[in-house]
């Protein structure tokens, strides 16, 4: 049974964080892969600033390329929006040969009771939860299902790397160089 992790999110654009998280949490929650699974639409979020889902895809895709077991997924983008995590993994019971865990960040699990039916994501699939600045997440209150990882904060996120480039600022050391230029095109382009 190979061991794969749900990576969710608009990664808009992905960015170097969320490389160094998903390879920190693959190690420690021992997941042999994690896909990163582009939402064409996060339910609590809103998608004015949204690049196009397969300009999206096309860049994290680029950016999983040298890291062997983090993969590039389009899962969602079949399936009806806003993009509920619930629907996403139930339309991966196909796969019989891999068993699934969740990975969300402890911002996420804080607001988890607001997810799409949350208490049966929380029945039927392990969650690995990750800190995030400023939230405290008390181990001793988790459900059995849900584990906390201690990896590192990464001070980054697509809201910055958006508004340097619509100001001019320097990215490299936030995205891959690799799509480096491809974050400055695209989101130069985008009003935001």
């Amino acid at each position: 049974m190979i061991k794969t992790g749900i990576y969710g999110g608009s990664f808009n654009p992905i960015h170097n964080g969320h490389i160094a998280l998903a390879q920190h949490i693959m190690q420690q929650a021992g997941l042999d892969e994690i896909w990163f699974v582009v939402s064409p639409q996060n339910p609590l979020k809103p998608s004015s600033a949204l690049l196009d889902d397969s300009l999206r895809l096309d860049m994290v895709r680029k950016a999983l390329e040298p890291y062997p077991g983090l993969v590039a997924s389009d899962v969602e983008f079949s399936l009806p929006r806003p993009s509920y995590m619930w629907h996403t993994l139930q339309s991966l019971t196909h796969f019989t040969d891999r068993s699934f865990s969740l990975i969300i960040g402890a911002d996420n699990w804080e607001c988890f009771d607001r997810w799409y039916r949350a208490a049966d994501i929380v029945a039927h699939y392990p969650i690995v939860v990750y800190p995030r600045e400023g939230c405290d997440i008390d181990t001793a209150t988790l459900p059995p299902t849900v584990r906390l990882v201690d990896t590192p904060l990464y001070n980054v996120s697509s809201t910055e790397i958006r508004a340097d480039v619509q100001a001019g600022r320097d990215i490299s050391g936030k995205v891959p160089a690799c799509i480096a230029d491809d974050v400055k095109r695209l989101y130069n382009d985008k009003k935001l």
